[in-house]
């Protein structure tokens, strides 16, 4: 590990060196005292003071809260420095669905982590439905603190299914332009639902669309768009 440009690091034989210098032996313009003897047991962390990360069990994290301002804040400010670099609204989502995307995979990370950890006999499902159920359930509560409000499956396309978020937390604190209003910041949503299904072994495009209502003026639809090797497989278990 180097060390920083203004401080140095000193070993355990240069400290011990210390008490030998003297300002006649000493080249320098300042003379340095005797050091007192240095004990380099660590010593025991203090009561009250939190431990690292790291060292936390990932299950009692697990209803842990953060902030709601926080939260907006932080994502306010990361989609005011993502407008400053972008070329359109295409653009602007996409760079919102990749950062999701990153968000995404530690979230899977995290969850199956927390399943291994607390099952006996943890399984993977190997079925399309019951996966996006539990996006629709527990990564939502994961992420934003609440499930989504609805599943919906397309009359027209077998392959798109839409997960309904009526007030969606992330955009709560956003104002969106006139000029930009086809603009949906839950394109970061969408980000973190494709790295989710593409960890789960279901791979999609997953997109997010405005869709207001009287009653829910925030409402965003998360488009997921199946790829084809999905259904196959979904139909060879039918068989």
């Amino acid at each position: 590990m180097s060390a920083h440009p203004r401080f140095s690091v000193l070993s355990a034989s240069s400290l011990a060196s210390l008490d030998h210098l003297s300002p006649a032996a000493s080249s320098t313009r300042f003379s340095l005292p005797s050091a007192p003897s240095i004990n380099t047991t660590l010593a025991a962390p203090k009561p009250g003071v939190r431990p690292n990360i790291y060292d936390r069990n990932i299950n009692k994290t697990r209803t842990a809260e953060v902030s709601a301002s926080a939260f907006a804040f932080l994502f306010s400010e990361v989609v005011q420095y993502t407008q400053k670099r972008v070329s359109g609204i295409a653009d602007f989502e996409r760079r919102l669905n990749t950062l999701g995307y990153r968000v995404g995979v530690r979230v899977l990370e995290l969850m199956s982590w927390r399943n291994e950890s607390s099952s006996k006999t943890p399984k993977r499902e190997i079925h399309f439905l019951p996966e996006l159920r539990s996006i629709h359930t527990q990564v939502w509560r994961a992420v934003f603190g609440k499930p989504a409000d609805a599943i919906e499956k397309s009359m027209e396309n077998p392959d798109e299914y839409m997960v309904i978020d009526n007030d969606p937390p992330i955009t709560r604190s956003i104002s969106v332009p006139r000029d930009m209003n086809q603009l949906s910041c839950s394109s970061f949503t969408a980000g973190v639902v494709e790295a989710v299904l593409d960890g789960l072994g279901f791979p999609a495009r997953v997109t997010a669309h405005n869709t207001p209502t009287d009653a829910y003026p925030n409402r965003t639809t998360i488009l997921i768009k199946l790829e084809k090797s999905v259904l196959e497989r979904e139909e060879a278990f039918k068989t």
